[in-house]
Parts: structure tokens; C-alpha cells; sequence
């Protein structure tokens, strides 16, 4: 079976993957949930590699992430739920209601005004999903956020829902003020010697770091990810300092490493 930019080969090659007897023993193995975990790490290395701009990579790690939407459609046609298609329908049918002023007669919308219709077109549809009984659906301005989201990314969806009802700080510095209170309570539990309390309180901490970042329109995910990126690339450049002294990190003080870490650091500015 050769190679194409068709989207139907892609459709085949899973097709056979997942037929019995002739397919690939591991793929005819996976379910939703054990092939969920690897949906989302290709997400994230779809992320890495936009974050380090990779336009190369990028175009691979799309096509991992296609597989698995292709994957996952496989196995619900295998279950007579849903194909491939249905899912193409499912988003183009979405993305033309959710612009009727692209595909509609609304005119003259702002970024503004477009996010805000968005928003009222998502309730309405969530109103209106049948397959959910009003009874079971979850109530609340807090409603709609995935539990299985990171955790960061979750804490800034809660804190956008919250601000929306006017649950919300109206200056960042408010919201460093509680960063700083937060920190406070952290060092008293530590004074105490009361680590499970102290280790509770980081929570609460990360929570205002990310109404911080939020404030800042800065998305906690994306600035995190940034930063791991630097650390890395200041510790390689540790790594490579010491070994041209013959010597590893464990061999070496935190003193020298720290000035190290310095001279790293100057030398990006």
C-alpha cells in the first residue's frame, strides 16, 4: 500500500490495522481509553513543537495527531456509533454556526463581539444537546470544564468562566497581592513544621499564579512550557561548561553550578 496526500489512504491503512487475523496485533488491542492517553501527548507535542517553532516537525506531529482522530473514528464505526465522516460533519456543520458572520447575515462584528457570540452559540447548543436529560446536565457559571484538562489549563478556563459572572480581580496587582498572601501562608505552615498543610497551600498558590497570568494575557500553559524550555537549555549549557572541567553536575557545588547558571543566563541577553 503506497503513501498519499489522500485523506482516504490514511482511512484504508487504519482499516487494516484493525482488521482482525491480517491487522497489526497491537492496534487491534486499543480501545478509547488506551488510546486516549496518546492522543493527548501528541497534542502536547504538537504544542512542543509550535513553542520551538518547528515548522518541520510540526507538519509530522500533525499527521500523528490526525491518527489519532482517525484512530479513534475507526474504532466507533467498528461499533456501529459514528465514522470518520460523521466527524468531518460534525465539526463543518459546527464552524459554520458558530460564523453566521462569515456564513450568515450577521455583519460588522468586532474580535469582541465575535467571542461573544461564540460563547452565547455554545450555550445554546449545549442547551439543546438532547442525549444529555436536563436533570444530568452539570448547572453552574462553572459548567462546560473538563475535569481531564491539565491542571493548569483548567484552572484558567474555572477562573474565565468565574470572571464572566464578575467573580474577578480588576487589576493584576490585586492578583499579585493575593500571590504574595498565599506565599505568606505557605512560610507560616513551614514555620510550624506542618509540611501536608504547607504542600496544600502550593496549590492555592499555583491558582493565583494563574489568575496572574491570566491577567496578564499570558496562557499558563504556554508560558510554563517557555520555561521549561530556557531551564533546559541553561542546565545543557552547565552540563557542557563542567565536562569541558572533566567534571558532572553531581561532581560538582551548587555555588559553581549556580554561577554557571549566571554566565548562561547573561550570555542569552
Amino acid at each position: 500500500m503506497d503513501a498519499s496526500r489522500d485523506i482516504g489512504r490514511l482511512l484504508e491503512i487504519m482499516a487494516a490495522l484493525r482488521t482482525p487475523r491480517t491487522g497489526c496485533p497491537w492496534d487491534l488491542e486499543q480501545d478509547f481509553s488506551t488510546i486516549a492517553p496518546y492522543t493527548l501527548e501528541e497534542a502536547y507535542e504538537v504544542a512542543d513543537a509550535i513553542t520551538r517553532g518547528d515548522l518541520a516537525d510540526l507538519r509530522e506531529e500533525l499527521g500523528d495527531l490526525l491518527l489519532q482522530v482517525v484512530f479513534h473514528a475507526r474504532m466507533a464505526q467498528e461499533q456501529t456509533v459514528f465514522d470518520f465522516g460523521d466527524v468531518v460533519l460534525a465539526i463543518t456543520e459546527k464552524l459554520i454556526r458558530r460564523h453566521p458572520h462569515v456564513f450568515g447575515d450577521v455583519q460588522g462584528l468586532s474580535t469582541d463581539g465575535v467571542n461573544a457570540q461564540w460563547e452565547r452559540i455554545k450555550s445554546e447548543e449545549k442547551a439543546h444537546k438532547s442525549h444529555v436529560p436536563p436533570g444530568d446536565r452539570v448547572q453552574g457559571a462553572l459548567a462546560g470544564v473538563p475535569v481531564g484538562l491539565p491542571a493548569l489549563t483548567r484552572a484558567l478556563k474555572l477562573q474565565q468562566k468565574a470572571g464572566k459572572v464578575g467573580f474577578d480581580w480588576n487589576d493584576p496587582l490585586a492578583v499579585l497581592a493575593k500571590i504574595r498572601e498565599e506565599a505568606a501562608e505557605i512560610e507560616a505552615e513551614i514555620n510550624l513544621g506542618q509540611s501536608k498543610e504547607a504542600a496544600a497551600e502550593v496549590g492555592d498558590l499555583l491558582f493565583a499564579v494563574v489568575n496572574l497570568g491570566r491577567h496578564l494575557n499570558a496562557d499558563p500553559e504556554a508560558v510554563l512550557r517557555a520555561t521549561n524550555q530556557k531551564f533546559t537549555r541553561r542546565f545543557a549549557s552547565i552540563e557542557r561548561a563542567l565536562a569541558e572541567r572533566g567534571r558532572s553536575p553531581a561532581e560538582s557545588t551548587l555555588t559553581e553550578m549556580d554561577a554557571l547558571w549566571n554566565e548562561a543566563k547573561a550570555a542569552e541577553k
